[in-house]
């Protein structure tokens, strides 16, 4: 009677251990199955992301081209502003002088 109690609790000793085995090798594989989820998504973010960020920089590309056109059609124009007053000058000048003169 009394080995037939210790071979009951050898046996639960070695189920026991079974289990327990079994149940780190699923936690193990939990974990691994984790990780690996978490780094796809953690993928699939940066590269929505990289998409975002093209996205932005074509759009502020855009706008830069855009704001540099007007900038630069404002610099004619004012160039043009001056160039005529400076011609006016110059031409009002000379009339002068050739007034003093003559």
């Amino acid at each position: 009677m009394a080995s037939e109690a210790v071979n009951r609790i050898l046996s639960a000793e070695a189920d026991v251990e079974q289990k327990n085995a079994e149940a780190r090798q699923r936690s193990e594989e939990l974990v691994t199955e984790a990780k690996g989820r978490a780094s796809r998504t953690i993928q699939k973010k940066l590269g929505d992301a990289a998409v975002e960020a093209g996205k932005m920089r074509a759009e502020y590309e855009k706008k830069l081209e855009e704001y540099s056109k007007k900038a630069e059609n404002a610099c004619d124009t004012e160039l043009g502003r001056i160039k005529n007053a400076s011609e006016r000058n110059m031409k009002a000048t000379v009339d002068r002088i050739i007034a003093e003169f003559f």
